[in-house]
């Protein structure tokens, strides 16, 4: 009997790295937009689903509402917030409804990228789960595989872990057999996970310390949209539900971001009164609930019905803020002094960068570094031809430019057929000759630690719009689609020749 890998194409036109919320919506869009090429998926893991597959910590959800997180083309029925289960559910029903697990090899690990401008190709090797290896070719390649390290999460090197004589846990590494029942335990961080995990597990614990170096927004409310369920009330069919409230959410949102610049300090103490809704009026936010950073210069964490707020407020869960001087045989002894006592640690202390998957790619057998080259909008870089990374949004859903870029990428890939080219390639022009060469990101407008740690291996962004990822979604959704595929940033080869391996296939 064939392998599933035996079963798949060598070569195809597009290959997609990733079956995960990227990776599936890049299908998607290639089935509707370019339905004459041929795709395949290479995916790490023995299913799809990507971070929903990976974490398996109590009470793993979104932190985005799914009516922008689902895709535009895939009504979203539920609630606001969902669980890792329910957005499987969703992504499952993608999949079946557009036939896309027939180009799906799972268990294929990426090992080396290799571009040939002589033939305009380019060439993936990877590894199944039975360690056999395999090439692939294709003509463009659409990088999905997300932004972080699967296997290998951040963990401070902190004095004294070895000294700890209880369990410590990383969420992204989820032990199953792990007993919490009855247990002290300490969350170390303060970002979404922290506030995912503590009101999952503070029922069974003895007590749970929160214990964070900074405190993080958090916005809490109803997990329920109320013109969503006016408009099922009335009789509104499920797309035009969806359709207009993600056009809400969006509105809503783009209002607020706008907000937390105009008027950072309004904006603070409206999230404060929302807070003491659910932790009480006379609860003081400081120091553990103000941070020292404007809104939404990190990520604000949605709280759904306030679950880690109405823990505090029934004694289940206490916060302390504050750095840590060393683990201790019996737990954690702060920079102040005080030793907070625990039988479990889990160090919510976030990810590890990885760029486009850690994979080593070579053009014309260069090696590339990521950090040498520039981006064209967060999307594709200078000196790499043929490729496209899909890196999402932090203060608007991830789904939001994974659609933007389906349109982007699918529209490119059309546009080189109706030229006859066989390669494109971001460049700088004439104009761009004096440009300041950057990071990235810059720090003032968006600043997690993980970024932050490993921003010198990021590609480069200039000052000008073609030459960065701004994180603005709202500028986006008018920008991405009135790009020019011929505007002087796009270098194609124009040459008659067939790629070798096309005319190999033919």
């Amino acid at each position: 009997m064939a392998t599933q890998a035996e079963r798949k194409e060598s070569h195809v036109d597009v290959l997609i790295v990733g079956a995960g919320i990227s990776g599936i919506g890049a299908a998607w869009h290639m089935q509707d937009q370019c339905p004459g090429k041929s795709y395949l998926i290479l995916e790490k893991k023995e299913t799809f689903g990507g971070t929903w597959e990976t974490h398996k910590y109590p009470g793993i959800r979104s932190d985005s509402d799914l009516y922008t997180f689902g895709y535009r083309f895939k009504p979203w029925v539920g609630a606001p917030i969902a669980s890792a289960e329910e957005i499987l559910t969703y992504m499952g029903e993608v999949i079946e409804e557009g036939g896309i697990d027939d180009h799906i090899n799972y268990g294929h690990t990426i090992t080396s990228c290799h571009w040939s401008s002589d033939d305009n190709l380019w060439t993936i090797e990877a590894m199944d789960r039975d360690g056999d290896r395999h090439s692939f070719t294709a003509n463009f390649l659409w990088m999905c595989q997300g932004y972080y390290s699967h296997e290998k999460p951040y963990t401070p090197d902190w004095q004294g872990m070895d000294d700890f004589t209880g369990q410590i846990v990383h969420p992204q590494l989820w032990p199953e057999d792990i007993d919490l029942k009855d247990k002290r335990v300490i969350v170390v961080g303060s970002g979404a996970t922290a506030a995912t995990v503590i009101p999952a597990i503070a029922d069974e614990c003895a007590h749970v310390t929160l214990l964070q170096r900074s405190p993080t927004y958090f916005f809490p409310r109803s997990n329920e949209n109320e013109l969503a369920d006016r408009l099922r009330e009335i009789g509104i069919d499920e797309p035009t539900v969806h359709h207009i409230v993600r056009q809400q959410v969006n509105y809503d949102q783009e209002v607020t971001v706008q907000r937390c610049i105009d008027e950072p300090e309004v904006v603070k103490a409206e999230l404060f009164e929302a807070a003491k809704e659910y932790l009480g009026e006379d609860f003081d936010m400081s120091p553990h609930f103000t941070p020292n950073y404007r809104p939404w210069q990190q990520r604000v964490a949605f709280l759904p019905d306030g679950d880690l707020f109405v823990k505090i407020r029934e004694g289940k869960v206490s916060a302390v803020t504050d750095t840590i001087d060393r683990f201790t045989e019996k737990g954690i002894r702060t920079s102040s002094g005080e030793e907070l006592e625990a039988d479990v640690i889990i160090t919510a202390t976030g990810f590890n960068l990885s760029v486009l998957g850690d994979i080593p790619f070579s053009v014309d057998d260069k090696k590339i570094d990521w950090s040498e080259t520039i981006t064209y909008r967060g999307m594709m870089f200078t000196g790499v031809p043929n490729m496209a990374w899909v890196f999402g949004y932090f203060r608007a859903s991830w789904t939001l430019r994974v659609d933007l870029m389906g349109d982007f990428v699918c529209g490119l890939l059309n546009h080189m057929d109706d030229m006859g080219a066989h390669r494109v390639e971001a460049s700088l022009r004439p104009e761009d000759a004096d440009m300041p060469i950057l990071p990235w990101m810059e720090q003032e407008n968006f600043n997690p630690g993980y970024l932050m740690r490993d921003m010198d291996k990021m590609p480069k962004r200039g000052d000008k719009p073609e030459w960065m990822h701004n994180q603005d979604y709202w500028r986006e959704k008018e920008e991405i689609p009135a790009i020019d595929y011929n505007a002087g940033e796009f270098v194609y080869d124009l040459a008659d020749a067939k790629p070798r391996a096309v005319e190999a296939a033919e």
